[in-house]
């Protein structure tokens, strides 16, 4: 079993699990070097496993890499904010999702919930070997629907930019500023405890609305 690397020895597990799930976090300093299908082809075939509703393998991944018109295209969906970092990215994932299922054409009400397990799993395997994999809801959406000719009865999720690890320092000044906490550009973000996200039973009673 792997350990817990150095860069997330102040992230502390409450309970007894593999470091794989501690040593993933969003990094978004990266080398500016290439990726190829070697590269990513094994991220796609952990996103593969994933459990879905019935099967349906809702998830779809449209990738574009450093270096092709389709990766410009990409970088111009995003945000400005995120500019800055991701112009270093060496591929570019646009994750959607189909909205019905195969078997009956009815709505799949866990799309979004089984692209998600995609998500995850791709993530975890990027971590493993090494690489930064930043997951980003900083870019038009609607316009990556029309620049991706995304069709109707799928849905856009988020975009992802994977690259080569690179020093912190790497990163632009700006990334220190304002626009998010200079930890989260730096290290692996702190996690709730556990206890905060789980209830027994049903949900806390919702606090009473003032009106003013």
């Amino acid at each position: 079993m792997a350990a817990i690397s150095k860069e997330v020895q102040h992230r502390k597990p409450e309970y007894d699990i593999d470091p794989i799930f501690v040593n993933r976090w969003s990094p978004l300093a990266m080398s500016g070097e290439p990726l190829d299908e070697k590269d990513l082809m094994p991220l796609f075939e952990a996103a593969r496993w994933a459990p879905s509703s019935y099967n349906n393998q809702s998830w779809r991944f449209i990738y574009a890499k450093r270096g092709t018109p389709a990766w410009e295209r990409f970088f111009d969906l995003l945000w400005d904010g995120n500019k800055p970092w991701a112009k270093n990215a060496g591929a570019f994932v646009l994750i959607i999702s189909k909205t019905t299922f195969d078997m009956n054409g009815k709505p799949s009400k866990t799309h979004s919930f089984d692209t998600g397990a995609a998500w995850e799993n791709l993530a975890l395997e990027g971590s493993r070997r090494g690489l930064a994999v930043h997951p980003m809801e900083g870019f038009d959406y609607d316009k990556a629907r029309e620049a991706c000719r995304i069709p109707d009865g799928y849905q856009v999720e988020a975009m992802i930019a994977i690259g080569g690890r690179a020093p912190k320092e790497t990163l632009p000044p700006i990334m220190s500023m304002a626009i998010r906490p200079p930890s989260a550009c730096t290290r692996p973000s702190e996690i709730r405890q556990a206890a905060q996200g789980i209830m027994v039973g049903a949900a806390p009673a919702a606090p009473p609305v003032t009106l003013a």
